[in-house]
């Protein structure tokens, strides 16, 4: 039994240690509204995606700070 419960934490302890956060990916826009703040909410690979989550709220969309800045960066 101690080794099955052993293997487990193990087990677990490495599908933890490999998975990323969602927070983490760095999406290229973001929904934005006075109720998400800024930056707002940044899972949108494609301008597409976030105005079709926009569509009939009064959230917009925009480049997500931290993408534009990686952009900016590389092109020095």
């Amino acid at each position: 039994m101690l080794k099955i419960s052993l293997a487990a934490l193990l087990t677990l302890g490495a599908l933890f240690s490999v998975a990323e956060p969602a927070a983490a990916r760095d999406y290229a826009y973001c929904l934005q509204s006075r109720e998400l703040g800024y930056p707002g909410n940044c899972q949108f690979r494609t301008y597409r995606q976030c105005m079709a989550t926009a569509s009939g709220t009064n959230a917009s969309c925009g480049i997500n700070p931290r993408v534009a800045a990686r952009r900016q960066h590389r092109n020095y």
